[in-house]
Formats: C-alpha cells, structure tokens, sequence
C-alpha cells in the first residue's frame, strides 16, 4: 500500500503565486535568467541565487550557499511573500496545457517506502548529486519541486479529485508559456482520510521526474534519525496516474557523420534496418520500432530488422537502445550518450519542426525521431531493477519550484 502524507506548507501567498512559482533555473537562458531576476522581486528563483545582487560570492554547493538560499527563504517569509500552512493539507494540482489537463496531488512521499522499493526507479543516479542536494536539505531545511510519481488509475479516486476540483481554487493563474496552473487546499480530516485508503489500495508508484530529489530525499532521511511517520522521512512528490501523464519522444541530433558521405551512411544503416524514404513525414503513420531519420533534406524511415529486437529485456527492446546499439555506436561511433559532445537532445514537444530546423540551419548533420515510450515500458524497465538509457523520456508535466514547498523542521 502506497501513503501519501499531509503536511503544512510553506507557499506563497495567493496574491503573489503567480510571480513567486518559477520553472528551474536551469530551464532559462541566461539573459531570461537574468532579466527574471532583475524584474520580479518575487520570483523564487531569488531563493536558488541568493547572491544575484551581491558582490561578495559563495562558491556553489557549499554550506555558505546554502545559508544564503535559506536566509532569502527567511526573508521571502518575514515580508510575508510566503506564508506558513496552518493546518496539514493536501494540495491539489491541475495543470493545463494545450488543452490536456494534468490532475493530480501534491504530498509526502514516504523514504521508508522508496527504500524498500514500491517507490520504483527506472534511472541511475550520481553520487555526488545525490550528496550535495541532501546537504543542501540540511540547511536550507525545505523542498521546493515536487518528484514526479504515477499510477495505476484508480477510477474512484480520479472520480474523487475531479469533484473536488469543482470548488474554487486557492491559486489559478497563467504563465507566459499559455499554461494553466490551479491549487486548491484539502486540509479537511474526512476528505483526507478517504484520499488516503484511495492510495492504500494501490501496490506501488514509479518515479517520472526527479530520481536524483528521490535519492538525496532519502539519504537526507536516512540521516535524520527520525521516525519513519515523521516529516524528514518524507519528501514533496506529485502523484498523479498514468492516464493523465503524457511521455514525449527524446530525440537525437547528431554534429556529423563520422567521417563518412550521406550514401555511406544510407548504405551502412541498411544492415540492420530497412530504409524507406519518406515523401511526406507529417501523415508518415509513425509506430514502435520505426524510426524517422533527417538528414539532407529528407526524412527516412528506418524499421529495426526483427531479429535484432530482444523483446524479452526491457531495456535492449526500447528503440532508444536500438538506435544506440545499431547504429550511433557502431556506424557513427557515439560511445557514452552522456558525455560525447557530438550528439545533443531535443524534447518531442517541439515535434519533427524541431529536428528540421536544427539539422536545416547547419548545427548539426543528422537528426532521430524515436517513437514515444508507453508507460508500460517504462513500468517494465522499473519492475525488472533496470536502467533505462540516458533520455529516453521527456514526461510531462513539468513542476514549478515554490508554489508549495515541503518544510523539513521539527513535525
């Protein structure tokens, strides 16, 4: 059975939410970074750049940085800008993007549960990331993104929340990106109850978004010497099901073609795929197993010769390892997706215009289109303790930081 705990948050307050909720910094370029930072008081990017007015700099991923995140957070809550939940509550997410609505609820995850594994992971994570955010943890003392976790549908749950979503809202605003963001308070003991015998009956929950957030959560946990009900021993999560998430394909750009000329290329890939040019990509019915390919001003579509395919490994029958395996390791010589410089990555949201206006403008020689990885594929990956190659899946939505943050104090 899955908990899912109430706290009482640190959040802003309704007239400031909108200017105070932030996408990560790392998500802006840096003269928008900037000029956010330079505008909007509010903003909770102050926070993560404490120092962004000073002169007198910290080194990042220190104990002296860190104090000066959690004087702002100080700050922020003594000009009233955030304000202290007084109650335990439950808070209620919608997002709305394009016309697709994500619903679903912001809690305490439990470390307990992550640790014994119905919390499950489909990722590798860095030692030294997963240190420097649980110091962070200690001092800073509050979470402020909510990890991604999804699940089965539970009709009568789904049923529940979107009754619930019928009130008003705390916080309902819009941002320059044209998506729509509601909060509403579930602080009610009965409501709450019956939210969490909703969770009770579900087995377990997959990570989408955060693995590194789960893992430092954890270790900050583990440290903490608290009990396992207590606040430390949780960590902020969004849970939502897999019906209302949506996975994007994660797509390659390559720089060059390794030496070779474009009939080189097309002549070599047809070892293990089946080439077929494609007159017109955008009614081109695209399905698992085939991948697009850009390149001179046109689209091929490479299908992945059936014996080749292991569809018994979760992993080795994903066509992001299929693409590697077969043709960006041994015909392009693309070793380490995570650290050779000659291949770069593009979200499915920006579609095939996306892959044609890279490779068009000369950045880059060739571009993949994969097609989109199920949920349950991922799912898989993560039951069978495996790892999934790097950027196989750009899910959505996407958590703003500040809007309700997990204080890490005493319960």
């Amino acid at each position: 059975m899955i908990t899912i705990k109430p706290f009482r948050a640190i959040r802003p307050s309704r007239d400031k939410a909108y200017l105070v909720a932030t996408r990560p910094y790392y998500a802006y370029k840096k003269h928008v970074l900037e000029a956010k930072l330079e505008t909007n008081p509010y903003t909770f990017l102050h926070v993560i750049h404490p120092e962004f007015h000073k002169d007198n700099k910290t080194q990042p991923n220190t104990q002296e940085r860190y104090q000066k995140s959690r004087d702002k957070l100080n700050e922020f809550l003594e000009q009233g800008i955030f304000l202290n939940e007084e109650e335990e509550t439950l808070y209620l997410y919608r997002q709305t993007k394009n016309g697709h609505e994500f619903l679903g609820l912001i809690g305490g995850a439990s470390v307990k549960q992550y640790n014994e594994g119905l919390i499950k992971k489909h990722e590798a994570t860095i030692t030294s990331r997963e240190k420097h955010f649980s110091e962070y943890l200690k001092v800073v003392k509050c979470n402020a993104e909510p990890v991604l976790l999804f699940h089965e549908e539970n009709l009568e749950l789904s049923s529940y929340l979107n009754i619930l979503s019928e009130e008003r809202p705390e916080y309902e605003f819009s941002t320059t990106e044209k998506i729509k963001h509601e909060v509403w308070l579930i602080n009610d003991a009965d409501k709450i109850a019956k939210i969490q015998e909703y969770y009770s009956k579900i087995g377990h929950v997959y990570i989408a978004d955060g693995h590194h957030r789960c893992a430092s959560s954890a270790r900050f946990g583990n440290e903490s010497n608290s009990s396992e009900e207590s606040i430390q021993n949780h960590f902020l999560a969004y849970f939502i099901s897999e019906q209302s998430m949506e996975i994007f394909d994660y797509n390659r750009l390559v720089k060059d073609l390794n030496g070779m000329t474009t009939l080189e290329l097309l002549t070599a890939v047809q070892k293990d795929f089946t080439l077929l040019e494609v007159s017109d990509v955008h009614t081109h019915n695209r399905s698992l197993h085939n991948i697009l390919m850009y390149l001179e001003g046109k689209w091929f579509n490479l299908k992945i010769k059936e014996s080749l395919i292991d569809r018994e490994d979760p992993v080795n029958g994903l066509d992001t390892a299929l693409l590697t395996n077969y043709l960006l390791d041994p015909i392009l010589n693309i070793k380490d997706l995570k650290t050779d410089e000659r291949i770069n990555f593009i979200s499915g949201t920006k579609g095939l215009e996306g892959i044609e206006e890279a490779v068009d403008n000369g950045k880059y020689k060739v571009g993949f289109a994969l097609f989109p990885v199920t949920p349950d594929q991922l799912k898989a990956v993560a039951d069978n303790d495996a790892i999934m190659p790097p950027k196989s899946t750009w899910i959505e939505p996407k958590l703003r930081s500040g809007l309700t943050m997990y204080p890490l104090g005493n319960d």
